[in-house]
This record gives structure tokens, C-alpha cells and sequence, in this order.
């Protein structure tokens, strides 16, 4: 998203949690209008001052806790950065930033135990865990706050979308990571859970388009972002291993450990709305998606 603000003219400020990521954030794009900061979220009222005195055109809200297991540890730190925080961020534009445009990025995890698939935007939010009940919560407070006080905000649902800057504690880093570390000679194995799982993955390039797209048109709408199409973690993990000439099989290990309590099933997205009114749809299939990821690992291992 910062690389696609920059085409289109904006300056950026940024914040995060994580020193390392503000670190390379501050190296990628020296020289450039994009200033990052690390950012303690369990305090509202500094997001508050931020906003209020940056008076920004557009604000993204892509904090949150999440990954694996995480879905279900530590629920209250969950709901703090996934729940109250949106909460902090929407009050913040309301008294000091009305003009803000908003977005929150929700998430397909809020579908849960899913009465239909695919799921469009009247599909029933049914979370199955405390992460997608923590997001369930910021993406009704973001359309109570469009429509009790009037502001400039919008929810993308977005089904799991990946880039070679996916890190490797998410299914798809690890696989891609792992596929090229022992092509390489540098691992033997690849630990899961269970492989049996079914996603709808997008392209990370394309949905930031769709995001942009919502975020700045006339009028503020609620939007599924997907590509309406399902593959298994099994399917993904063929995908990478094919790639450097691996049969996976020889090389993964299941870890019951790494298997959630329950897990959201059927979880494809039906994009036909956002389709319809701004044009946007996904083009980049999986396997592209995972070839790119194989060789960023392979570039990154190698040097």
C-alpha cells in the first residue's frame, strides 16, 4: 500500500507495533515522503492527537493480532487492537478529522460457521473465534459510524491475500519459505497443521487497488474482496515444491500442535458486488501467487 500511495502523489505516515518493521519501512523508502513510527495501541488517546493533527485525507486501518493459533490466544489483546482500537480510531476522526476517509479491513474470518458459499455481503457474521469476533465488532462499529454520524468510512472483507511480503509465521510465508530453504539445502522438513484447509487467495497487489478504490469513491460501500475461488493448503503447498522440482510429501510433518480448535470452512468470496460498481476484479491466480513468493525466498536465502 505505502509503494502504491507514493504512484499516486500521497505523503505517508505509518505506524506499527514492531521496531523491525519500522526499521525496514524507514530503510525501503528513504529518500521518499513516508514517515514511520512505532506505535503503542493500548493508549487511545495518542491515535487521537495523531489524527488530529495530521488531518489526514485518507487513514487504513490494517492493525490487528492475528495468525494461526493466535486466532484464539490471548483474547483480550485481541480485542484491544482488533476491536478497540477501531473504536479509538473512529471517535478520533469524528471530533478532530471529520473529513477522514476511513477504511477497516475486515476480514472473511467474521463468516465463521457460513450458512452459504460463496459469501457475499448479506452473508450472516458468524465468528468462530475470538480474532473474527474481535474484527465482527470494528466492522459493524465502522458501518454504525457511517451511518449514525455521517463520516467518510468503509469495511473491505478481505479473503487472505499474499505477496512475497507475507511473513513466515502465516501459512503461505512458511510454505514458500520452507520450499525454497530446502531446495536450497538449508531444512529437511515442514512442519503443519492439517493441509486439508480451504482458502480463497488473492493477490496483495490487486486487493490494495480495490481497497484505494473503495476508500476514494463517491460513495462510501461495503465490499467482499476476493477472487471466488477455493485451493487447499495442501494445493499451495504442491504449488511451491512443484515450483523447485520437490515432491511436498517427502517433506512435511504434521504438527497437531499447530491445528486450531475449530476452524472456518468454505470461506470463498463472492466479489460480484464490488465488480459491478467500481470495476475491480481479481486477475492473478494462486499459482502465480506462490511462484512469486518461491523466488523471493530463493533470491533472499541465496544472497
Amino acid at each position: 500500500m505505502t509503494k502504491f500511495l507514493l504512484e499516486e502523489g500521497y505523503e505517508i505516515h505509518g505506524l506499527s507495533g514492531r521496531a523491525e518493521a519500522v526499521s525496514a519501512l524507514q530503510r525501503d523508502f528513504e529518500g521518499h515522503p513516508v514517515f514511520v513510527k512505532c506505535f503503542d495501541y493500548s493508549k487511545p488517546m495518542l491515535i487521537s492527537e495523531l489524527i488530529g493533527s495530521l488531518q489526514p485525507d485518507i487513514c487504513f486501518n490494517f492493525a490487528a493480532k492475528s495468525t494461526g493459533l493466535s486466532f484464539f490466544n490471548e483474547p483480550r489483546a485481541i480485542f484491544r487492537n482488533n476491536a478497540e482500537f477501531v473504536s479509538d480510531i473512529l471517535e478520533a476522526i469524528k471530533n478532530h478529522s471529520p473529513h477522514t476517509r476511513f477504511f477497516q479491513s475486515s476480514s472473511s474470518e467474521m463468516f465463521g460457521k457460513v450458512t452459504n458459499s460463496p459469501q457475499d455481503e448479506q452473508t450472516p457474521l458468524r465468528p468462530m473465534s475470538p480474532y473474527a469476533a474481535a474484527k465482527t465488532y470494528a466492522h459493524n462499529l465502522t458501518q454504525i459510524y457511517r451511518d449514525a454520524f455521517g463520516l467518510n468510512c468503509c469495511a473491505g472483507i478481505l479473503y487472505n491475500h499474499e505477496s512475497y511480503l507475507r511473513r513466515t509465521d502465516y501459512v503461505t510465508g512458511k510454505i514458500a519459505h520452507a520450499a525454497a530453504s530446502i531446495k536450497l539445502g538449508y531444512t529437511d522438513k515442514l512442519e503443519l497443521g492439517t493441509t486439508s484447509v480451504s482458502r480463497d487467495w488473492g493477490s496483495a497487489h490487486e486487493y490494495i487497488r480495490a481497497m484505494y478504490m473503495m476508500v476514494t469513491a463517491a460513495e462510501m460501500k461495503d465490499y467482499v474482496i476476493s477472487t471466488g475461488k477455493l485451493n487447499t493448503v495442501e494445493t499451495f503447498c504442491r504449488i511451491c515444491f512443484d515450483y523447485v522440482g520437490l515432491d511436498f510429501n517427502d517433506y512435511i510433518e504434521t504438527d497437531p500442535e499447530m491445528i486450531r480448535p475449530v476452524e472456518s470452512v468454505n470461506l470463498c468470496g463472492d466479489p460480484s458486488k464490488i465488480e459491478a460498481d467500481l470495476g475491480w476484479t481479481a486477475k492473478t491466480g494462486v499459482t502465480a501467487i506462490a511462484h512469486e513468493m518461491v523466488d523471493y525466498h530463493l533470491k533472499a536465502l541465496a544472497t
